[in-house]
């Protein structure tokens, strides 16, 4: 019972801290430059994370500017709150995310591009927009798996975005993520969302859950320049893998 009411009182407090979230993003962020738009995002998810229970542990060092494209493992709808906490970057998610109400809001406002990820062909489109994006100076983000995964292991890496930092000579930098309780370091998998995961079963066994970290450890950034994208994907399939087993 105590920890549904924690649960319902941490609800209430995320729901009107994403409420003022999107107040800021229709109101205040037209009045805002581009670089208090990230700050705020930053800080506003951090915020959110600790709403939610959940601190934050950062190993490595996150970028301070683009260009570069960050690519991380994927396990939860939180990645990319927890990702934002530690540093600001415009994420590649699925197109529907967009329509989602209140959210759809929040991910625009932080500056995510959209792919459909069921048209072959729209990822040529988001490699475009990308490329556009990392020759501006711009720090995105992609899950190359393209799907979340239960956290115990990596799926394969899809190499076609990785084309945005080849064709604009971005560099990558891998990145791990890992979600796990605050007493013990044991991986938690209440964040998790995989499968037949409801959203809204993932997001009560996050709020009931024990105290937890959202662990976020950046690697060291990679030069495209002479890159084969399937050769590279393979390569840093295994630099993130090593990544994951670091955050233990």
């Amino acid at each position: 019972m105590l920890h549904s009411l924690k649960a319902c009182w941490r609800l209430l407090h995320a729901v009107g801290h994403a409420l003022a979230g999107w107040w800021t993003i229709r109101f205040a962020f037209p009045r805002m430059s581009q670089a208090e738009r990230n700050a705020r995002v930053q800080q506003w998810s951090l915020r959110m994370l600790e709403i939610m229970g959940i601190a934050l542990k950062v190993q490595g060092t996150p970028p301070t500017h683009g260009p570069v494209l960050i690519i991380s493992n994927h396990l939860s709808w939180l990645d990319i709150t927890a990702i934002h906490a530690a540093r600001h970057v415009r994420f590649v998610s699925k197109a529907g995310v967009k329509h989602w109400p209140l959210i759809g809001t929040l991910s625009t406002g932080a500056g995510s591009l959209y792919i459909e990820r069921e048209r072959r062909r729209d990822a040529l489109r988001v490699v475009h927009h990308m490329t556009e994006a990392l020759r501006e100076g711009d720090m995105i983000g992609v899950f190359p798996e393209g799907t979340t995964s239960d956290g115990r292991g990596l799926l394969p890496f899809h190499a076609n975005l990785l084309q945005a930092a080849i064709s604009s000579g971005a560099p990558v930098l891998p990145a791990a993520l890992r979600f796990a309780d605050a007493a013990t370091g044991e991986t938690s998998q209440a964040p998790r969302y995989i499968d037949d995961d409801s959203l809204v079963a993932s997001l009560w066994n996050t709020l009931r859950a024990p105290p937890l970290l959202a662990i976020v450890r950046f690697g060291e950034p990679q030069d495209s320049h002479g890159r084969e994208r399937r050769t590279w994907a393979q390569s840093l399939h295994e630099d993130v893998q090593q990544l994951r087993r670091e955050t233990h």
